[in-house]
């Protein structure tokens, strides 16, 4: 009997997950990567980059349902958003479903992840690239919010890990950027990890955006391929009555707007708001030394 071939994942030192690899649909290594697609029985198609997982065709609907309604029901009124990174296009089927937006942006610093991405895994982005209101730029996200004249209402930051390249998106540099571009009570978004895992980040997080936006703080929910608890989401924004949007207006502004979901709804976003004790409290301490 021939045996299977396992695809292990070493973020975390000390602890990780397998997957079988049911068969390669592509791989390329450079010096600064390696990148591999494939097919897996429980979780379908899945991207891995540097060892760690980066999205999967199972369980992505979570993510991208969270990062995306989460922040634009909160708000309201957007009209226009930004998105930086989300090559593979499930953050872009997700934003596009909202009609009162006019202008959507998305910064990706390669152009042929976003090909690769149509090609292999073509559920993400569902056709959302041919939206009339969606202006792909391939640029340096950096040079994108240091430079930009424009202002968004919501600024979604589908980053990958703060490690090599994806280090620089949670830097005090990129915060300074994205409340440059953002709108008044505009608000911020993006991914920060599994706190049981990775606890640094949620301080680290709150040292580097604090100075620049009144509100910094986290929402949870928990996304299987992500392993080790629930996956935080950075959240800040100056407007403080948005994270306390009541329930009925939450669920009225759902309801207007149309949308099909799997994930989310406005009683789990209330919810995803309230922290674990550990979590709360590495926030308040990044706080204590930063004021």
């Amino acid at each position: 009997m021939q045996k299977q071939h396992l695809y292990y994942e070493t973020l975390h030192s000390g602890y990780g997950q397998y997957f079988e690899v049911d068969k390669v649909l592509f791989e390329q290594k450079t010096e600064q990567w390696h990148l591999t697609i494939f097919e897996n029985s429980r979780f379908g198609r899945v991207m891995a980059l540097n060892g760690a997982i980066q999205t999967t065709e199972k369980d992505e609907f979570v993510y991208h349902e969270m990062l995306t309604h989460v922040p634009l029901l909160a708000h309201g009124n957007a009209k226009s958003v930004l998105i930086i990174g989300g090559g593979d296009g499930g953050m872009l089927r997700e934003v596009v479903k909202h009609r009162q937006l006019e202008r959507i942006t998305m910064v990706e610093i390669d152009v042929s992840v976003v090909d690769m991405c149509k090609s292999y895994f073509p559920e993400h982005s569902q056709g959302a690239y041919d939206d009339p209101r969606v202006e792909l730029v391939i640029d340096n996200a950096m040079t994108f919010v240091a430079d930009t004249d424009k202002k968004f209402d919501v600024i979604i930051s589908d980053c990958t890990d703060p490690v090599g390249p994806g280090e620089v998106l949670f830097s005090s540099a990129f915060y300074q950027g994205c409340k440059r571009c953002l709108n008044d009570n505009g608000i911020f978004v993006a991914q920060n990890g599994v706190p049981f895992m990775q606890p640094d980040e949620i301080a680290e997080t709150v040292r580097r955006m604090s100075p620049y936006l009144q509100e910094c703080w986290f929402y949870m929910a928990a996304v299987p391929t992500y392993v080790g608890g629930s996956m935080a989401f950075a959240w800040a924004t100056d407007n403080l009555a948005a994270r306390r949007v009541d329930s009925a207006t939450l669920e009225a502004r759902f309801n207007a707007a149309g949308i099909s979901t799997r994930y989310y709804t406005p009683a789990v976003h209330q919810a995803s708001f309230a922290l674990p004790a550990f979590v709360e409290q590495a926030i308040q301490s990044a706080m204590t030394v930063t004021a």
